[in-house]
C-alpha cells in the first residue's frame, strides 16, 4: 500500500483526500515508477479544486507531470532502477497521474532523465518549465533576436511565465515582465532577469486594432484582452508564443496585426509535444537555468498540502514553482 491524493465527486463537488491505494488499483500501462517528486500546476489546481471541471471520470489521481525510478518495464526502452520523467499525455486528467507515491503509465510518455538532472530538479522545472523553454524556442525559430526589442511576458509570476522571464534573460533578451501581483513580485521577477515589471491593468483594456509598436516577442500565458493588447502592440514582424488561458480561452482582437504588420501567431503545445522535440527542450532548459531560479523561484510542499496550495493556486496567490515530494 502507498499513499496517493485521490479525487472523488460527490454531488458534483469534488473532493481531495490523500488515501492508501495499491498498485493492482493503478491503470494499466507498460510502465510501473516509484515516484520521487511531482509538482503543481495550475491545471493540477483546478482539477484538485474542481473549479475547472478538468476531470470527467472519478475517482482520478491527479497530478500532470512526476519523476522517479522505474520499478517494473514490459518495454524494451525502460529497465527496472532507470531515472525517468513524465509530463503531459492526459496523464492526471484521464490516466491517473503523479501525485501519488506510484504511477503506471505507458512507455512512450515517459522521456529518460537527462544526467545532469535529478528528480527534484526535472519537478521544479516540470511542465511549466518545459512549456516555457518551447515558447522561447518558437520564438527563436521564428527569428526574434535579442537586439530586435523587447519580448514581454504575461503571467510572469506563475510556473509558465517565471521560467520564461529566466530563459529569455538568460539567452540576452530585454524581458518586460507582466503580472496582477506587481507589489509582492516585482522584486523577484527583476532577480530572474526581468528589465522592467508592469501591472496585469496595462495590457486588460479595450484596445485599438493597432496600438503603438512595442513587443519584438511575447510569450503569454493569460489570453483574452491580455494577448489581444499585446498583439495590438506588437513590433513588424513580431511573433507571439502562446501557451495558456489563465485569463479565459477568448481572443477579442482582429485581422489586422497579421496582415498589416506581419505578426505571427505561434500556439505551443507541451502536452501532446512529440519525444525529439521533448528531449531537445530538457536538454537546453537545464543548459540555460541558472542555480538561482531554483533558490528564487521555488518552494516544496508535502502531498497532504495539495489540496491547499491547489486553492492558492486558482486564486493566483502562488508565485513561481511548486515542488511536490513523495
Amino acid at each position: 500500500m502507498f499513499n496517493a491524493l485521490v479525487l472523488t465527486q460527490e454531488e458534483k463537488l469534488t473532493q481531495a483526500n490523500v488515501c492508501q491505494i495499491s498498485e493492482a488499483d493503478l491503470p494499466e500501462g507498460e510502465v510501473l515508477v516509484d515516484v520521487a517528486c511531482s509538482s503543481l500546476n495550475y491545471k493540477d489546481g483546478l482539477a484538485v479544486t474542481g473549479v475547472g471541471r478538468i476531470i470527467r471520470n472519478f475517482p482520478m489521481v491527479p497530478g500532470i507531470d512526476f519523476a522517479g525510478t522505474v520499478l517494473e518495464s514490459s518495454d524494451e526502452r525502460y529497465k527496472a532502477g532507470d531515472k525517468v520523467i513524465l509530463t503531459g499525455w492526459g496523464v492526471g486528467e484521464n490516466h491517473w497521474g503523479g501525485l501519488a507515491e506510484k504511477a503506471r503509465v505507458k512507455a512512450d510518455w515517459l522521456v529518460p532523465m537527462p544526467a545532469n538532472c535529478d528528480a527534484a530538479k526535472a519537478m521544479q522545472i516540470g511542465t511549466a518549465g518545459l512549456t516555457a523553454m518551447l515558447c522561447v524556442q518558437a520564438l527563436q525559430q521564428a527569428g526574434i533576436k535579442p537586439n530586435d526589442g523587447d519580448v514581454l511576458v504575461t503571467g510572469a509570476s506563475g510556473g509558465v511565465g517565471s521560467v520564461a522571464v529566466t530563459l529569455l534573460a538568460q539567452l540576452g533578451y530585454r524581458v518586460v515582465a507582466s503580472s496582477g501581483r506587481v507589489e509582492q513580485n516585482g522584486t523577484l521577477l527583476t532577480k530572474l532577469g526581468a528589465s522592467e515589471v508592469i501591472e496585469r491593468s496595462e495590457l486588460e483594456i479595450d484596445s485599438r486594432p493597432l496600438e503603438k509598436q512595442r513587443w519584438a516577442g511575447v510569450v503569454d500565458t493569460v489570453g483574452n484582452k491580455v494577448l489581444a493588447t499585446a498583439l495590438a502592440q506588437m513590433q513588424y514582424g513580431g511573433a507571439a508564443a502562446i501557451c495558456g488561458l489563465a485569463g479565459g480561452f477568448a481572443l477579442p482582437t482582429t485581422v489586422m496585426p497579421f496582415i498589416l504588420r506581419g505578426v505571427n501567431l505561434l500556439g505551443v503545445d507541451s502536452v501532446s509535444c512529440p519525444f525529439e522535440k521533448r528531449q531537445t527542450a530538457w536538454e537546453d532548459v537545464l543548459k540555460l537555468l541558472p542555480a538561482s531560479y531554483y533558490q528564487d523561484a521555488c518552494e516544496t510542499i508535502a502531498l497532504a498540502q495539495v489540496p491547499e496550495f491547489a486553492q492558492r493556486i486558482i486564486k493566483g496567490q502562488v508565485t513561481g514553482r511548486v515542488l511536490v515530494k513523495l
